[in-house]
C-alpha cells in the first residue's frame, strides 16, 4: 500500500485530507509541525506529501525546499494545501519544487485527481 505523509496542524484539515487520502487508496501519517515532517520522512519515505504552509515551527515551504533539494527525497510528490492561495504564494510553491498547490477551501475533486496523478 502506498504511504502519504500529512503535514497539517489543524485537527479539521487533517482529518478532512487525511479522508480524501484514504479514499485514493493510501496509507495516511498525520504530524502537526514540519520538525515533526522531517523526523518521519527521515523514519519512512512516503510516496506522496501534503503539507500546510502555516505550521509551528518550520513553514511547510520551508520543508517543501528541503525535500526537493534532497537527492533522497526529491522525487516524492508534494502537494502543498494553504489558505495562502495567492498567485504568488502559488508561484513561490512551483520555484521550491511543489507538484501541485491547492487553496483552501479545496476542490476534492481536483485534489482527488491530482494524488492520483502523481502517483
Amino acid at each position: 500500500m502506498k504511504r502519504a505523509l500529512l503535514v497539517e496542524d489543524s485537527q479539521t484539515d487533517t482529518a478532512m485530507l487525511s479522508g480524501y487520502l484514504k479514499q485514493a487508496g493510501l496509507q495516511v501519517t498525520s504530524v502537526s509541525s514540519g520538525e515533526e515532517g522531517q523526523q518521519q520522512l527521515h523514519m519512512e519515505k512516503p510516496d506522496l506529501i501534503v503539507l500546510d504552509v502555516i505550521l509551528p515551527g518550520q513553514s511547510g515551504f520551508e520543508f517543501c525546499r528541503e525535500v526537493k533539494s534532497n537527492p533522497e527525497t526529491k522525487r516524492i510528490p508534494v502537494i502543498i494545501c494553504s489558505t495562502k492561495g495567492t498567485d504568488v504564494d502559488k508561484m513561490y510553491g512551483d520555484m521550491l519544487g511543489a507538484d501541485a498547490y491547492f487553496a483552501k477551501p479545496l476542490d476534492q475533486e481536483a485534489f482527488m485527481q491530482t494524488v492520483r496523478r502523481l502517483l
